[in-house]
C-alpha cells in the first residue's frame, strides 16, 4: 500500500521513532530566532506547522521536554527517548499548545520537499544566512491572515474552535 502523495514520514537519527503525517503542512516557517539557534545548535530551524490530530507516531516514543524561549513562555520539545532526536514542537499559540506540531523539516524522509514559505525573526538571522531572492520575510513575527493561505486559515479556525479560543 502507497502514501497518499499529502502524507510523509519521518523520524529520529537511531530509527527507534517513526511518524507519518496525514496532509500536507498549514504553513512552513525558516524560524531565525535565537531560541532556535540555541536549540537546534544552528543557524535557523524550519518547521512544518501540522495539527496535532494529523501526525501519528508510527511506532516508538517521544519523551517531552519544556525548554525555554526568549518570550518567557517556553516551549515543549518531543524528542526520541533513545538518540534524543528533536522531532517537533508544540509553542503555546496563544492557548493552542499540543494542537499544533511544528515538525523539523530536518527529520523527514524528504526534507526537500518543504521549503519556507515565510522567514521569521529574521532581525536576528545569522549574517552569513542569505535568503533567497524574492523569500517572504519578516523582522519578527506576522498577521496571521497577511501570510496564511486561505485553506490553512479555515483548519486553524477548526482547531480554534475545538481549543475554545481564537488567536487570528
Amino acid at each position: 500500500m502507497s502514501a497518499q502523495p499529502d502524507t510523509c514520514e519521518g523520524g529520529c537519527i537511531c530509527g527507534q521513532v517513526r511518524y507519518q503525517t496525514t496532509s500536507e503542512p498549514l504553513i512552513v516557517h525558516g524560524c531565525h530566532c535565537r531560541g532556535c539557534q540555541r536549540n537546534s545548535g544552528t543557524a535557523f530551524a524550519i518547521n512544518a506547522l501540522f495539527e496535532a490530530d494529523r501526525v501519528k507516531i508510527l511506532y516508538g516514543e517521544v519523551e517531552e521536554i519544556k525548554v525555554p524561549t526568549p518570550s518567557g513562555v517556553g516551549q515543549i520539545i518531543a524528542r526520541c527517548t533513545e538518540c534524543k532526536t528533536a522531532l517537533w514542537s508544540n509553542y503555546s499559540m496563544g492557548g493552542l499548545v499540543k494542537r499544533i506540531r511544528f515538525i523539523r523539516v530536518g527529520t523527514l524522509d524528504n526534507p526537500d520537499r518543504f521549503s519556507p514559505d515565510v522567514h521569521i525573526y529574521t532581525g536576528t538571522k545569522h549574517p552569513m544566512v542569505q535568503l533567497p531572492k524574492g523569500a517572504r520575510a519578516v523582522d519578527e513575527f506576522y498577521e496571521w491572515t497577511d501570510i496564511w493561505s486561505p485553506e490553512s486559515l479555515d483548519r486553524l479556525h477548526v482547531v480554534e474552535e475545538a481549543a475554545g479560543i481564537k488567536i487570528t
